[in-house]
C-alpha cells in the first residue's frame, strides 16, 4: 500500500543498525584493551616516591593499570594536562632503584608499519610542563622543561605471551617521564611525532600544545622494533603482549601503558558516525512501521 512501510525494509533497517552498533561496541572493546589489565610482578625498590605528611609510598601497583588518568579527583584536582599532570597514590605507581614492574596486555602491542613515526608502545608518566609566567588558571606558558622528572636509567623489556624477554636497545629507547606530559583529552594510543624536543614547545599554551600533540595525550613512544636478545643481537618481534620496566638507579612513576593503534581511516570514522545516524533514523521510523501495521491490519 502507498505510504506504508514493508516489515521487511524495517527489518533490514533493524540489522544494518545492530550491525552498525555492533562494530562501535567493538571499537570501544578493542580500544579498552590497548592498556595494562594485570600486574605480574612488581618490586618498588628503594627511593620510591612517598606522600607528603603522611609518608605513605606510592607503592600501589594496580594503579598502572587500565588507561591513564583523565582527570584527578579531590578538591585539588582537575582535569590532567601537560600542564597539571597526575600525582595521587592512586593514580600512580613509584619505582625506586631495583624496583621493576611487569605487566600484561589485553590486546598486545603490535610493530605495524601504519603506526606513525614507528611508536608501538607508550608509557604515561608523571610529569608536566613548567609554566614560566605564572598564570596557572588555564593561561600558562612553558618554556619547555617539565616537572616531576628525576634522573634515572631505566630499561624497557618486552615479550610474547610466551617468549623471552627482549629488552629494547637503550641507545634507541627515551628516558620515561621526560617528554611527553600527558593530556588526558587526547588520545591515548597516538603517539606524538617523537622529532619533537623541549624547544619545539617553548612559548606555547595549552592551545598551542594540543597542536603540536596532534591529537596524541602524550606519553613517551618505544618501537618493537628495537628489542634486543640476552647478547644484544637485534631480535624485532611483531607483538608483545607482557611489558617490563626495571629502574637501575634514580626513580620514576608510572601512572599507564598503551598499544599504539594505526590511525583511523577516514572511512571507518564515517561508518561510526553513519552508525549514530541509523540509530536515529531507527527510532524515529518505529512509531511509522507500527502505525503502518495497525492500519494494514
Amino acid at each position: 500500500m502507498p505510504g506504508i512501510r514493508s516489515p521487511l525494509a524495517a527489518s533490514s533497517t533493524r540489522h544494518h543498525v545492530l550491525a552498525s552498533c555492533a562494530a562501535i561496541l567493538m571499537a570501544a572493546r578493542l580500544a579498552n584493551a590497548q592498556h595494562a589489565s594485570s600486574v605480574l610482578s612488581y618490586e618498588p625498590g628503594t627511593g620510591y616516591a612517598t606522600e607528603f605528611g603522611s609518608g605513605a609510598g606510592y607503592t600501589n601497583a594496580i594503579a598502572i593499570l587500565g588507561v591513564p588518568s583523565r582527570s584527578t579527583p579531590g578538591p585539588f584536582g582537575g582535569p590532567v594536562d601537560p600542564f597539571s599532570p597526575p600525582w595521587q597514590p592512586q593514580q600512580v605507581v613509584s619505582l625506586g632503584a631495583g624496583g621493576s614492574i611487569e605487566v600484561s596486555l589485553d590486546s598486545p602491542a603490535r610493530r605495524d608499519p601504519a603506526h606513525p613515526f614507528g611508536i608501538d608502545l607508550l608509557l604515561f608518566g608523571a610529569t608536566g610542563f613548567v609554566i614560566i609566567n605564572g598564570d596557572y588558571s588555564g593561561g600558562g606558558i612553558t618554556d619547555g622543561s617539565v616537572f616531576g622528572h628525576d634522573p634515572s636509567v631505566v630499561r624497557v623489556s618486552v615479550a610474547t605471551a610466551d617468549g623471552p624477554w627482549l629488552t629494547l636497545d637503550p641507545a634507541l629507547a627515551p628516558p620515561i617521564e621526560g617528554l611527553f606530559p600527558t593530556d588526558g583529552a587526547g588520545d591515548f594510543t597516538r603517539a606524538v611525532n617523537p622529532a619533537l624536543g623541549s624547544s619545539h614547545f617553548s612559548g606555547l599554551g595549552i592551545a598551542g600544545i594540543r597542536l603540536a600533540y596532534d591529537g596524541s595525550a602524550g606519553g613517551t613512544g618505544y618501537s618493537l622494533a628495537w628489542a634486543r636478545d640476552a647478547s644484544g643481537q637485534p631480535a624485532p618481534i611483531n607483538e608483545a603482549s607482557r611489558i617490563r620496566v626495571e629502574v637501575l638507579s634514580g626513580r620514576v612513576e608510572l601512572d599507564a601503558v598503551a598499544a599504539v593503534r594505526p590511525v583511523p581511516e577516514p572511512g571507518v570514522a564515517i561508518m561510526g558516525a553513519a552508525g549514530v545516524l541509523l540509530v536515529g533514523a531507527w527510532a524515529r521510523q518505529r512509531p511509522r512501521v507500527a502505525n503502518a501495521h495497525t492500519e494494514a491490519r
